[in-house]
């Protein structure tokens, strides 16, 4: 099989893709119009070279979204400009509360742009045209439901930069809005990026409610913010802000077990880093996860680092009982399974704070106990007892009839991609198959959400003889070729190659 890329040369390669776009990708000053500039004055002013873009998505009608975006493109309007444009209209116009739901419109943004950046140049457009049909969809749902936007941040109460951290972690452990609104802008505006965040990865880590959305709004805000640069973050920060301390009608604290794993991160020593690889560990604690509570798995977690244990068999092991969910059954639950924990993951790499990364780690393996049981599934299936024997090639054509099996018999399929990878047979190969599958044929967030978590988690699993079974468990819930494509991708296909023609 061969070796998946290292995570930071995995994003690396993701990111330095969109330096070969094509030849519409041309960069330009966007010039701002008096009416272009125009908000209302209670709504957030974004910054002037994006204002422009972000209100063509906002008023363009859902019909005809695709011509402007062909035009504005064709006219030299850059990739990174349609992307933080339409990532940030989703901020203004979409409220983070719940924290899922219509605000796939923000989330699905930098999921979208990974699985476009690794795909064939003719294919890189096709998530982000997917994505602005997607928060015109939103965008419409929200004005039904109240037409919430991110309003002007009280400039009067906003602390001097010196204060800002503290006032917006005292604000947050609070749960008071109105006091982190405006602690988050001075924090913006005072401090560097990884400074900036590094109290909004604690706040993110805390609290399962959402389904585990919290940590995914906290890692996709950053890695977009990467994308189309850190002076938007003041914006983007404040929505997040607003949804971390969504309670959802509830008594303030946290959804599972952060106060115990406070705890448990204490007791890890400072050398907790320094362990060995084992695979034996990684599949007791992976069996750990089939009956235990989140805070007997967390517990075991301490256990396993302090015999020696490395973190990369404790993630390996929450990743593929994550994966192993979806096998028992496919669904929202175990689609959150993942990306949550991929999540976390991504914070445990992010942070620059000991606790916080301890913290990521245990979170991610508690939080798995809560996803099992809200799956309450019957089938015992195990990810570990996948068979790895199936008589299969490995030459490309071979995924082919993986994914036609995808329709026909899920488990066949899992079966198959195990064996096609297990026996030599590219994993780049296979995911770029999936890539066009949730590109022609996906009609929701989550195909774009899972597939690219499961990518990333398949290609970077501390021990190789992991990757194989990662992505083999995908197969209960990528589509399969024998589902019709979208007619919306039909029509951005057709868009897309408007502009490249």
């Amino acid at each position: 099989m061969d070796r998946g890329l290292p995570r930071r040369d995995f994003l690396r390669s993701a990111t330095l893709a969109g330096a070969s776009l094509g030849s519409w990708e041309l960069s330009r000053q966007v010039a701002t119009s008096a009416e272009e500039a125009v908000v209302r004055p209670e709504v957030v002013r974004l910054r002037p070279e994006i204002e422009p873009v972000v209100r063509w998505i906002e008023d363009t009608p859902r019909e005809k979204v695709f011509e402007k975006a062909v035009a504005e493109l064709k006219g030299g309007l850059s990739y990174r400009s349609l992307l933080g444009g339409l990532f940030l209209a989703g901020v203004r116009n979409v409220q983070p509360r719940p924290v899922g739901f219509k605000f796939h419109a923000v989330l699905v943004i930098n999921s979208a742009h990974m699985l476009g950046q690794s795909s064939a140049t003719s294919e890189r457009l096709l998530p982000l045209f997917w994505a602005l049909d997607n928060f015109k969809s939103s965008q419409a749902q929200d004005v039904a439901e109240g037409d919430w936007s991110l309003g002007a941040v009280d400039e009067a109460r906003v602390p001097k930069p010196h204060q800002a951290r503290a006032d917006f972690v005292r604000a947050m452990e609070a749960w008071d809005v109105d006091g982190a609104d405006v602690a988050v802008a001075g924090l913006c505006r005072g401090a560097g990026a990884a400074e900036a965040m590094e109290p909004f990865w604690r706040m993110a880590v805390r609290d399962q409610r959402d389904i585990g959305h919290k940590p995914i709004f906290a890692a996709q805000s950053w890695r977009t913010l990467q994308a189309v640069g850190w002076e938007h973050a003041e914006p983007v920060l404040r929505s997040l802000a607003y949804g971390l301390l969504d309670l959802r009608g509830d008594r303030p604290g946290p959804i599972g077990p952060y106060e115990e794993n406070l705890k448990n991160a204490g007791e890890i020593g400072p050398d907790w880093q320094e362990g060995r690889p084992d695979p034996a560990a990684t599949l007791g604690l992976l069996a750990l996860l089939r009956y235990a509570s989140p805070e007997e798995a967390s517990a075991e977690v301490v256990k396993l680092l302090k015999r020696g244990v490395a973190p990369g068999s404790i993630w390996d092991a929450a990743l593929l009982f994550s994966s192993e969910l979806m096998m028992r059954n496919p669904g929202i639950i175990a689609i959150h399974a993942t990306t949550a924990a991929n999540s976390l993951h991504y914070i445990y790499g992010a942070s620059g704070d000991d606790t916080t990364r301890k913290l990521a780690l245990l979170q991610a393996v508690g939080w798995q106990p809560l996803y099992r049981e809200r799956i309450k599934s019957p089938n015992p299936v195990c990810i570990d007892a996948i068979p790895d024997d199936a008589s299969i090639s490995t030459q490309p054509e071979t995924i082919d009839g993986i994914f036609e099996a995808v329709g026909q018999d899920r488990s066949r399929a899992a079966a198959e991609a195990l064996s096609f990878l297990s026996q030599g047979g590219s994993s780049h190969a296979l995911f770029d198959v999936a890539s066009r599958m949730i590109f022609h044929k996906g009609t929701d967030s989550h195909d774009y959400k899972y597939g690219a978590a499961v990518w990333e988690e398949s290609l970077n699993t501390t021990d190789p003889r992991w990757r194989p079974r990662l992505a083999a468990a995908a197969m209960y819930h990528l589509p399969g070729s024998n589902r019709p494509d979208s007619p919306l991708m039909i029509r951005a296909r057709e868009a897309v190659a408007n502009v490249l023609g």
